[in-house]
């Protein structure tokens, strides 16, 4: 792998090696440490010590020999394409469908049909994925074609720009928009869960209301940062979860006088009511700015008509 790139301001008074995770956060910080030690990295043309301060605005040069970037396997699985060029494919990925291949899933995943679309993403880490959505959270998603887009479009994930709106159906009749700015990390007592930690991660969440139900509400969502599960995460912390979420979403909330077709159609909503429905960032080569949109897939379509339903009937 060669690529060149500059350490942003951001960074400035952070330690070499943990400024080249946020650069290049496919590798793990000990990997990064040894390529610096056997130069491998240059800073400005130099050699440079995995405790060294960054002041901001250095060139960095890696150039290393990496085993294949991926062993996962080609598959072919339909694709939702909404655009692609030589520098990068994005797509809208269904809900039920994993990401990555892991433990428990080692193929069917979007990186499997990646791979069979696009074979030359297996030259890249992670076949070229630049950010995550849940399994079970539909909507768009960019692929880096190219090393060059890779670090680019990475840059600009972690100088938060991005524009990433999603819409989501909260449990709990919400009074009015806001920003929620309380830290994520890992869940002190369930480590496979996230909270709202002291120690935790700068996380940002910007929110919306598009229309209020008796006992639901129908919004926005804007992210500044992009922790794990930050959405799920920061409106179980406002309590107000998301309708269907397995994990944060706590007890099932019937309003009074519900139908029965209503009562059935939240208590068989399959997953947490979220869709990624627009992305925007700036093109790695052409510098132009682009967006994506994605419409609401047909289980939350069906979901709002059945809550604007009982508003009516219940009106």
């Amino acid at each position: 792998m060669e690529n060149i790139t500059t350490i942003p301001d951001s960074e400035a008074g952070n330690r070499l090696d943990k400024a080249l995770t946020t650069l290049f956060p496919d590798y793990s910080r000990a990997r990064l440490q040894q390529w610096l030690r056997n130069g491998s990295i240059l800073i400005n043309g130099l050699s440079g010590k995995p405790k060294d301060k960054v002041k901001g605005g250095e060139t960095i040069a890696i150039s290393v020999e990496l085993d294949d970037a991926v062993t996962w396997q080609p598959q072919f699985l339909p694709l939702v394409i909404l655009y692609e060029d030589e520098d990068l494919i994005v797509v809208n990925k269904p809900a039920g469908l994993v990401v990555h291949p892991g433990t428990g899933n080692q193929d069917n995943t979007l990186v499997n049909a990646l791979l069979h679309h696009a074979p030359e993403l297996a030259q890249l880490p992670r076949a070229g994925i630049i950010h995550r959505i849940d399994k079970e959270t539909s909507g768009v998603l960019v692929i880096a074609r190219s090393l060059t887009a890779h670090s680019a479009l990475v840059k600009q994930l972690q100088q938060h720009e991005f524009a990433r709106e999603y819409q989501a159906i909260t449990t709990g009749t919400l009074i009015a928009g806001s920003t929620i700015d309380a830290p994520i990390g890992r869940h002190p007592k369930h480590r496979t869960r996230m909270a709202v930690v002291e120690n935790g991660k700068s996380a940002i969440t910007h929110y919306r209301i598009i229309q209020r139900y008796r006992a639901h509400t129908h919004i926005r969502v804007q992210l500044e940062t992009g922790r794990t599960h930050q959405i799920r995460v920061h409106m179980a912390y406002k309590r107000y979860p998301l309708v269907g979420d397995p994990v944060y979403g706590g007890r099932l909330k019937i309003p009074p006088n519900s139908s029965e077709s209503f009562k059935n159609c939240l208590r068989k909503f399959p997953r947490q009511a979220l869709h990624a429905n627009r992305l925007g960032l700036q093109h790695p080569k052409t510098e132009e700015w682009m967006e994506w949109t994605a419409a609401l897939p047909n289980d939350m379509q069906e979901l709002l008509a059945a809550l604007e339903e009982d508003k009516q009937a219940n009106a």
